[in-house]
């Protein structure tokens, strides 16, 4: 059977038998989990039956543990006895106790369960625990029961969320000034509101699902079902993406099913006394370069587990969708370190890790039955062909991917090039590739280029002249050049580099310095784990120039459906850094070199008629010179030149009657060209929109 990826990338045909051989693996595994189910909605359903839950007359715990000879059940409840709860061994390696009497458990009370394996007695955090907290004195991790399922009045009934996301990257524990971890309550009060003031419509939520170190940015999971109770508790969370939603703020949970931390006394890894539950045994099951455990994608158990907590997370607190961790790492059995993944072989070899792919589309599958609204976006940074088509296609199914090449073009401009040698053909290229009908997101940086170790774009472009150049009054060529660049990069990038757009949280006004969590290293401090929104408060300082250019950039963007359909390019001049391409009606241009301005420069059109800048960087309002004018109304007409070419012609031979000899002669030419005259001063970029007909 021939699939629509083929048709649509012709390189992909001699890779046919791969795609049908993975289509078939995906239809035989969605058969083999259906056996009991008309749905994988009917499937995903391991949150109702495992964990802990309250029925009529009493509590039911239930425990998938094929490795456990016997389980016992303790807590506060029983005084934290060992063995005066046994649990009933059901077929099928699944255990139960029901506990009888409404007030058997309650909300808060510390429970554990007891796995016996080998004869070994062994503490584990049940594998569903909803809410798993730390002791402050100890540092020892437990769970507590919490019905997440009852007492929250939602008032989201009718939310749907715009189509193009533009995403706000966002951690709820670094999300304040204070000198410490930030709510799910004060994210709410302080943070939602900045960002709905900037105009951005989704927010993508880090580090929520349960992870015993802080300073992992939430990438080392523990516990797959509990929100992360470092912010706050269940119902603050939801009550956050509750107000979120009505905001008309999409929320995505940044969700990691790409590995999980090793730990045994806080997370799954061997929990039933085996490494092979839930984990590949030996060293497939380990990840040489995170330390993690990697998931056996292969198990249907381990499907089960995965595919519940997505729904989990969409049903029990509303959130609209998914950007995936680490796709790379799961597709890849080498994970993709050090691969640079330059020709299609390479995506169809036996590295390639079938079995992940084919849960990734049971995943993709799966969130949108739930929710056909929903978003998934994958951070793939090997290019997977069809990571982003429908699954009936041939592809993975995901909505968008992260356009993770961008970033990387950018730091290599500002570390390798001087401002003279900037290639606007090179950044068009960047900027516009992707595959056929696959949408991306675009980004200029995300949490990763502002972590310790890199450096944000803002802090590249200025470094230490931050700490005392970025006083409103004060002059500085560095910090002038700084800002500049900061507002044309994220520009140019927003206007071509996706479908999508995102930034982390932030770095719209440029903020300074990098994320560093607390550690040995830095004795213990949250100074650089923490956002200083003081700074861009401050109309003393330069900062919030970019805050008020971001908040612009994001109001043309969606006023106008920027992103609804792809760009045109019109001109690039590759000597004077001058690049003008079209999108969605309006007209980009950008002059990068940092010396030449150009007046009387000619800009095409695709349409005559009179435009008017609407939009532009070097506003004094964003901390600009005011050398364009949103006044002036520039009218595009057609120009016709003429000009004289020597060709080659075939005329009759004047000594040969009848025969014809080739001759050079001058022929006029003539060609139209729509267009109007045009001031770009250097180092800054407008928006022009056509007002009317000419």
């Amino acid at each position: 059977m021939s699939y629509k990826i083929t048709e649509l990338d012709t390189l992909l045909k001699r890779f046919e038998r791969d795609i049908e051989a993975r289509m078939e693996q995906y239809k035989a595994k969605k058969t083999a989990l259906l056996q009991n189910a008309d749905t994988l909605v009917d499937f995903a359903n391991g949150h109702a039956f495992y964990g802990i839950h309250k029925a009529d007359g009493g509590w039911y715990y239930r425990e998938w543990a094929p490795g456990a000879e016997k389980m016992y059940f303790m807590g506060e409840f029983n005084d934290w006895n060992p063995t005066s709860h046994p649990m009933k061994k059901l077929n099928n390696g699944n255990f139960e106790i029901f506990l009888e009497g409404e007030d058997a458990l309650w909300n808060g009370c510390l429970i554990k369960a007891i796995v016996i394996h080998d004869g070994e007695k062994l503490e584990r955090i049940p594998t569903y625990a909803t809410r798993v907290v730390q002791d402050p004195d100890t540092l020892l991790w437990c769970a507590e029961v919490w019905d997440v399922y009852d007492g929250f009045q939602w008032e989201d009934e009718d939310f749907k969320g715009e189509e193009t996301p533009l995403i706000y990257e966002c951690h709820i524990g670094m999300a304040q000034n204070k000198y410490g971890i930030g709510t799910y309550e004060e994210f709410r009060d302080n943070t939602l509101p900045r960002i709905k003031e900037l105009g951005y419509n989704t927010i993508q939520i880090m580090a929520i699902m349960e992870h015993p170190y802080y300073g992992s940015f939430g990438y080392q999971v523990s516990n797959f079902f509990a929100a992360s109770s470092k912010y706050g508790t269940p119902a603050q969370l939801k009550s956050l993406i509750n107000t979120a939603h009505k905001m008309g703020i999409r929320v995505l949970l940044d969700v990691v099913h790409s590995h999980a931390v090793k730990n045994t006394n806080e997370g799954i890894n061997m929990f039933d006394g085996t490494e092979y539950q839930f984990f590949h045994s030996g060293g497939k099951g380990e990840h040489s370069a995170w330390g993690t455990k990697l998931f056996n994608y292969d198990k249907n158990e381990v499907i089960h587990f995965l595919l519940s907590n997505l729904k989990f997370w969409m049903d029990v607190y509303h959130f609209d969708g998914f950007r995936f961790d680490g796709v790379t790492s799961m597709i890849y059995k080498d994970h993709g370190l050090g691969s640079s993944f330059d020709c299609y072989d390479k995506y169809f070899s036996l590295n390639t890790e079938f079995d992940a792919l084919v849960y990734l589309q049971l995943a993709n599958e799966l969130i949108h039955e739930i929710n056909p609204e929903a978003v998934t976006i994958a951070e793939d940074m090997s290019g997977m062909p069809g990571m982003c088509l429908p699954i009936e296609d041939g592809g993975i199914g995901f909505d968008y991917r992260l356009a993770m090449g961008t970033p990387d073009y950018w730091i290599r401009t500002l570390k390798e090039l001087s401002d003279e040698q900037w290639d606007v053909w090179k950044m068009w290229d960047e900027l516009t590739g992707r595959r056929p009908e696959e949408k991306v997101i675009g980004y200029v940086e995300s949490h990763d280029q502002a972590l310790v170790g890199d450096k944000t774009i803002m802090f590249r472009l200025c470094d230490a002249d931050m700490y005392w150049g970025m006083e409103v009054k004060s002059q500085n060529m560095v910090i002038d050049r700084g800002i500049a660049l900061h507002k044309m990069i994220r520009l140019v990038t927003h206007s071509l580099s996706g479908d999508g757009y995102l930034n982390f949280m932030g770095n719209e006004f440029g903020h300074p310095e990098w994320i560093d969590f607390p550690r040995e290293g830095n004795d213990w401090s949250y100074h650089y784990c923490r956002r200083q929104w003081h700074l861009v408060d401050d109309h003393n300082l330069r900062y919030y120039f970019l805050n008020d250019f971001d908040k612009a950039m994001i109001k043309l963007s969606k006023e106008n459906k920027l992103l609804s359909v792809r760009p045109n390019n019109l001109w690039m001049d590759v000597d004077g850094n001058m690049l003008v391409y079209e999108r969605a009606g309006l007209l980009f241009v950008f002059n990068f070199h940092p010396t030449w301005s150009k007046d009387g420069y000619w800009i095409p059109t695709l349409e005559t008629g009179k435009y008017k800048v609407i939009l532009n960087t070097d506003d004094q309002a964003f901390g600009g010179n005011n050398m364009i004018s949103e006044d002036y109304i520039y009218e595009a007409k057609e120009v016709i030149n003429r000009w004289q070419e020597e060709v080659t012609k075939k005329v009759p031979d004047p000594d040969n009657e009848g025969k014809f000899i080739e001759q050079k002669v001058m022929e006029e030419k003539t060609s139209v060209k729509k267009g109007f005259q045009f001031y770009s001063p250097a180092r800054t970029a407008a928006v022009l929109k056509k007002i009317e007909e000419a």
